[in-house]
C-alpha cells in the first residue's frame, strides 16, 4: 500500500528481516527479488505448500531470529558485570514478552538507574605510600606504607547531590575508626565536577572532623574543581591546607612516614647475605 501511494512504511516485520539479512541480502535490490519470488510461489506452488504445517513455517524464522543472539557476548557480560547482565537479560525479556519497542525502553531505564546507582555510591579508598616512590595506592590491593597521624582517602567520583551523603557517612566512619589521626587529606585526583550540595557537604566534613580536633587537607584537585572551591567559602574555611601532590602533603604532615618508606625501600633492595 505505501508503495503504490507514495507514502513512507512505517514499521516492517522484525522476523522477516532478520530473514532476509540472514539469506545474505545486502542492498534495496533484496526486497524486489523477494517479492517476485513470493509472487511466483504464491502462483505456481500454492497447492504443494498448502498443507505444510504452520510450525514448519514458524521454525524458519526461529532459526533465522536465533542467529542474532550471541552466546558469547552474553557469557562476557556475565563474567564482567552481573548488574549489566542483569540489565541485559531484563532487556531481552521485555523484548521477547512486549516488543522491540518496550524492551528498547526497558533496556535504556534500567541503564539509566544503575549509573545513577553506582554514582550515588561512588568508589573510595584509603590509600598508602607504595616504599620508595611517591605514588599512593589502596591499602587493600598494594604493599603500602600508612601514617598513624595522617589518613588519605581517595575519591574516584565526581561529586554531587545523589552522592554527597554518602561521602559524607564513610568519612565520618573512617574517622571514628582511627581515632589517633590529626589530619585526613581527601584525594581529589578522580573529581572531576562538584556541586552545590558536594559542597554544603564538604564543609559539614570540615566542621565536623575540626570538632574532633582533625584537621581537614585536599590535594591533587583538579584546575575546574579548584576555580568553583575558591568561588565558595570552603577555602577559608578549611582547617587544613590544599596540597598540589599527596606526596608533597605527607612530606609536611608526616615526615617520619616518609623516612620509614625510604628505610624500608633499602631494605628491600638488599641482597641475601648483605
Amino acid at each position: 500500500a505505501s508503495a503504490c501511494s507514495g507514502a513512507f512504511p512505517v514499521t516492517g516485520g522484525f522476523a522477516r528481516s532478520v530473514v532476509n539479512y540472514d539469506a545474505g541480502a545486502s542492498t534495496p535490490a533484496a526486497g524486489a527479488m523477494t517479492a517476485v519470488g513470493i509472487g511466483l510461489v504464491a502462483l505456481f506452488f500454492t497447492p504443494y505448500l498448502y498443507h505444510l504445517p504452520v510450525a514448519v513455517l514458524a521454525a524458519t524464522i526461529i532459526v533465522a531470529v536465533l542467529s542474532l543472539l550471541d552466546m558469547q557476548t552474553i557469557i562476557e557480560t556475565w563474567r564482567f558485570s552481573r548488574s549489566d547482565f542483569s540489565c541485559l537479560m531484563i532487556t531481552i525479556a521485555a523484548t521477547l514478552l512486549a516488543g522491540v519497542e518496550s524492551g528498547v525502553l526497558a533496556g535504556v531505564v534500567l541503564s539509566i538507574g544503575l549509573h545513577l546507582y553506582h554514582s550515588s555510591r561512588p568508589h573510595y579508598a584509603v590509600v598508602g605510600l607504595v616504599g620508595g616512590t611517591e605514588h599512593f595506592r589502596n591499602r587493600q590491593r598494594h604493599d603500602v606504607l600508612l601514617s598513624e597521624s595522617v589518613l588519605t582517602v581517595r575519591i574516584d567520583e565526581s561529586l554531587y547531590f545523589a552522592n554527597a551523603r554518602f561521602l559524607e557517612d564513610r568519612i565520618y566512619a573512617l574517622a571514628a575508626e582511627n581515632l589517633a589521626i590529626t589530619d585526613m587529606v581527601l584525594m581529589c585526583p578522580a573529581i572531576n565536577d562538584i556541586d552545590a550540595s558536594a559542597l554544603d557537604s564538604l564543609e559539614a566534613i570540615n566542621e565536623r572532623l575540626a570538632s574532633s580536633g582533625v584537621r581537614l587537607h585536599l590535594s591533587e584537585v583538579k584546575g575546574p574543581v579548584m576555580d568553583k572551591l575558591q568561588r565558595s567559602t570552603l577555602l577559608e574555611r578549611l582547617t587544613g591546607k590544599v596540597f598540589l601532590t599527596q606526596f608533597e602533603a605527607l612530606t609536611e604532615l608526616d615526615p617520619g612516614c616518609l623516612c620509614g618508606a625510604r628505610g624500608a625501600h633499602a631494605e628491600g633492595l638488599r641482597q641475601p647475605g648483605d
